[in-house]
C-alpha cells in the first residue's frame, strides 16, 4: 500500500458524523444505538449516560491471542454443548473499516472459558473459578467469595497467572485433552454478519470477564472446516462490569470462590469502548440477566492486513 493510500486509509476512519454530542455511523447491526458505558443495559433501552459510538471508520483494537487458541475445526452456531450458564446469543458484524461495507463469508472464530473459568482443550491447565471443590490438575481448595463491587484481584502483567488459567498473554500452549465446548466458527452473511448461541464467561485469576475473537479473510470451506486465508484481525470482546457483577449472582457463577479482576484493571482491555471490543448486552427480560442477553458489537477490520495476536 503506498503512503498516499495509507493517508487516505487514515483520513477515512476519522469521518464521523456527530449528532446530540454522539457519533453515528454509516453501518451498524440493525438500526440500533451502539452504547459503550453501559454493556450491561436492561433490554429494550439504552441508558442516558450511554454515547452513541460504532466501529465504522474505525479499527477494532488487536490484542494478544492468548495461549488457548485452536484451529478453527468446528462451523458451528451453537457451541454450548450442554455447558450450565446464562444463555448468550453474540452478535457480530465484520465490516472494513475504510469503506465501511459489510464482509461477507469471512471467518469469524470465538472462544472462551466456561462458568466457571475452565477452557475446552486445555482442562487441566485451566484454575477456573473455584466453586469450592479441587482446581483441575490438583492443589488446594480455593478460598475467597463471589465477587463485589470491589476487586480483590491484582492486576495483572499481561501474562498468564502461574499454574494456568491464562487467556490473555504468553505464548501458545498445545491443547492437553480432546473437548471443544465454547469453542466455534461462523461464516459471515452478506450483512456481513455471524451469530453464536453460548453461555456468558466466567472469570479466572488475572483476568476480567471476555470472549476471543478471530477474523481469517481469503480462505475455503473443506470437509474440516475452513482452512487457508489470513488471519486479518485478533481481538478479545468484554463486559461492562454491572452486567459481571449480575452474573454473579447467579448458579453456578455465584458458586465461584475466585479473585476477580474487573475492566479497568484488566491490562489487555484497550480501555476505548466499543472501539477496544466493548460489547453492548441487553437482557432479555428487564432487570433479569439469568434469562439470557443477546451481545452486539460491529468490529471494523483491515481484511488486507495480518494480526495473528502472537506477536505480544
Amino acid at each position: 500500500m503506498s503512503e498516499d493510500q495509507k493517508h487516505r486509509r487514515d483520513m477515512s476512519r476519522r469521518r464521523v458524523l456527530v449528532v446530540g454530542g454522539g457519533a453515528v455511523v454509516a453501518a451498524g447491526i440493525g438500526a440500533g444505538v451502539v452504547t459503550t458505558a453501559s454493556a450491561g443495559s436492561d433490554s429494550g433501552s439504552a441508558a442516558a449516560t450511554a454515547t452513541a459510538a460504532e466501529g465504522c471508520y474505525r479499527l477494532t483494537s488487536e490484542t494478544t491471542e492468548g495461549p488457548y487458541y485452536i484451529d478453527a475445526d468446528k462451523i458451528r452456531k451453537d457451541i454450548t454443548e450442554g455447558k450450565e450458564g446464562i444463555p448468550l446469543t453474540v452478535r457480530l458484524k465484520v465490516i472494513d473499516a475504510e469503506s465501511c461495507k459489510p464482509l461477507k463469508g469471512v471467518a469469524v472464530d470465538i472462544w472462551h472459558c466456561d462458568a466457571l473459568g475452565i477452557y475446552s482443550g486445555y482442562e487441566s491447565l485451566s484454575t477456573g473459578g473455584g466453586g469450592g471443590g479441587m482446581p483441575p490438575g490438583g492443589g488446594e481448595p480455593p478460598t475467597g467469595a463471589p465477587p463485589t463491587d470491589a476487586p480483590t484481584g491484582t492486576p495483572p502483567t499481561g501474562e498468564p497467572p502461574a499454574g494456568g488459567g491464562g487467556g490473555g498473554g504468553g505464548g501458545h500452549e498445545e491443547p492437553t485433552d480432546d473437548t471443544r465446548y465454547l469453542r466455534g466458527t461462523q461464516l459471515t452473511g452478506n450483512n456481513g454478519v455471524v451469530e453464536f448461541t453460548t453461555v456468558f464467561p466466567g472469570w479466572y485469576r488475572g483476568r476480567c470477564v471476555h470472549i476471543h475473537t478471530k477474523v481469517h479473510v481469503g480462505g475455503t470451506m473443506t470437509s474440516s472446516g475452513y482452512e487457508g486465508g489470513n488471519t486479518c484481525h485478533t481481538g478479545q470482546l468484554f463486559f461492562a462490569e454491572e452486567a459481571v457483577l449480575a452474573s454473579a449472582e447467579v448458579a453456578p457463577y455465584s458458586t465461584s470462590t475466585t479473585e476477580r479482576t474487573t475492566l479497568d484493571q484488566d491490562t489487555i482491555y484497550p480501555g476505548n469502548g466499543a472501539e477496544g471490543g466493548l460489547l453492548t448486552l441487553k437482557y432479555k427480560k428487564k432487570g433479569r440477566i439469568a434469562s439470557g442477553a443477546v451481545a452486539t458489537l460491529t468490529m471494523g477490520v483491515d481484511p488486507e492486513a495480518t494480526h495473528t495476536g502472537r506477536d505480544g
